[in-house]
């Protein structure tokens, strides 16, 4: 299985989309600090994710909603 998931930083509430294959793995990752552009941001919590049988659903999906910004809203208006 392949993820497009959603976190948000506990500290100020920013949200975060990426795409994985080990979803555990990648959210202690960026708890770690493991991610240059948002650790500074840590502690996170996942607080949405899909699941793709392909690697390349999952990464058109997280381009489609760092992307397109109506696709993004309507994804936050269901999970906020």
């Amino acid at each position: 299985m392949f993820y497009t998931y959603v976190i948000e930083s506990l500290q100020d509430r920013t949200v975060y989309i990426g795409s994985t294959e080990d979803l555990r793995r990648r959210l202690v990752e960026h708890n770690q600090g493991k991610t240059k552009s948002i650790k500074h941001k840590v502690p996170f919590r996942l607080v949405y994710y899909e699941a793709y049988l392909s690697k390349t659903q999952a990464r058109k999906r997280e381009i489609e909603l760092k992307k397109n910004s109506k696709k993004k809203e309507e994804l936050y208006n269901r999970i906020f």
